[in-house]
């Protein structure tokens, strides 16, 4: 199984096993670690010079709690993180409040709100990035992959169009520059400046 492949590269990291280990004892309700720092160790791994936990940007921790919507939340979520390891650069975010602020910070229409931890990781950038891992009480890890891990392990940069448009997923790709990071990794399906699509 694919999950397995995943499963293998996050336990060979105890960095990582690490993180995932204070988000569990946070208390934070349904509490994830996902997107870019899982593509990070992954690709990092399988195309480039491994998995260096010192330039990772921020360790996204997503939370489910529909009980507090407000900013604040997401602030004593991230202290809270902090307090118990200062080391990564800790964004937690409610998932629940994410309606609440995204139209504001990206534009476009309303947007739902979210109900479950799966329905906001399938929301996220790319595919290879909509990926969502924890451990359990047990220290068994946990996937969250709702649009499969095919593209994260096998090093494809592709736009998930849920929520992001053409530019905002060329503006991610100009920052995060996937080919010079990691040799081997190809940016399939990216929609040029005038319509026409990009090579792999």
């Amino acid at each position: 199984m694919r999950e397995d492949e995943l499963r293998d590269l996050v336990q060979r990291s105890p960095w990582l096993i690490r993180a995932l280990g204070v988000v569990r004892d946070s208390g934070l309700p349904d509490a994830w670690i996902g997107a870019g720092v899982i593509r990070d160790l992954v690709w990092g791994e399988r195309y480039g010079d491994g998995f260096d936990p010192s330039s990772v940007r921020d360790v996204d921790v997503v939370f489910l709690d529909p009980a507090d919507l407000s900013r604040d939340n997401d602030d004593r979520a991230t202290e809270l993180l902090v307090a118990a390891w200062p080391e990564p650069p800790w964004e937690a975010k409610n998932q629940a409040a994410v309606h609440t602020w995204f139209p504001g910070k990206f534009g476009g229409d309303p947007v739902a709100p979210l109900r479950t931890i799966t329905e906001a990781v399938a929301t996220w950038p790319e595919y290879a990035t909509a990926v969502a891992v924890r451990l359990d009480a047990h220290d068994r890890i946990v996937v969250c992959a709702p649009h499969g891990l095919g593209d994260l392990l096998d090093g494809i940069w592709r736009r998930n169009p849920t929520r992001v448009s053409p530019e905002i997923s060329r503006q991610r790709l100009a920052r995060h520059r996937p080919t010079e990071r990691w040799p081997g990794v190809r940016v399939v399906n990216q929609v040029g400046a005038h319509g026409s699509r990009m090579p792999p």
